[in-house]
């Protein structure tokens, strides 16, 4: 089985192609409102681009209006990690897959949505494969 945090720079830059490259190794993000599942309502499971991790479910995805898909939980609590970023001067909580350490996005707390967390993990969709496939709803 491969050890994804330990995978050289070089074998990223095979894996991925630039753009897939500049936002889950580099930290960078996707144009809004262009990405692949900003709008997507399918049912499923969408996993990390890079190493093919379960992130998030269906089930947890809501229309946030920010140009980026947006779940209010990720499928189980070890599957990201959160980490303080503060690249843009002010602090933000970057999301990273914990299975290889790729950039997936930020999570922001507090804006008023109505979920069941306050929370809207906002992930770049080129970090995402959507695989479709009933899932049970684990709000339950």
């Amino acid at each position: 089985m491969t050890d994804f945090k330990l995978m050289a720079d070089t074998e990223w830059r095979k894996r991925l192609s630039p753009e897939e490259y500049y936002v889950l190794r580099q930290a960078g993000t996707e144009p809004p409102h262009v990405g692949e599942y900003t709008n997507t309502t399918t049912e499923g499971v969408y996993t990390c681009k890079a190493c093919g991790a379960e992130l998030f479910r269906s089930t947890e995805k809501f229309d946030s209006h920010c140009g980026w898909p947006s779940f209010f939980s990720p499928l189980a609590g070890d599957k990201v990690i959160e980490r303080e970023d503060n690249s843009l001067g002010m602090p933000r909580t970057e999301v990273l897959c914990a299975n290889c350490h790729s950039h997936l996005g930020h999570v922001f707390a507090g804006e008023g949505y109505h979920t069941p967390t306050d929370l809207r993990y906002c992930i770049n969709s080129i970090c995402l494969n959507l695989e479709e496939k009933p899932v049970e709803d684990s709000s339950h």
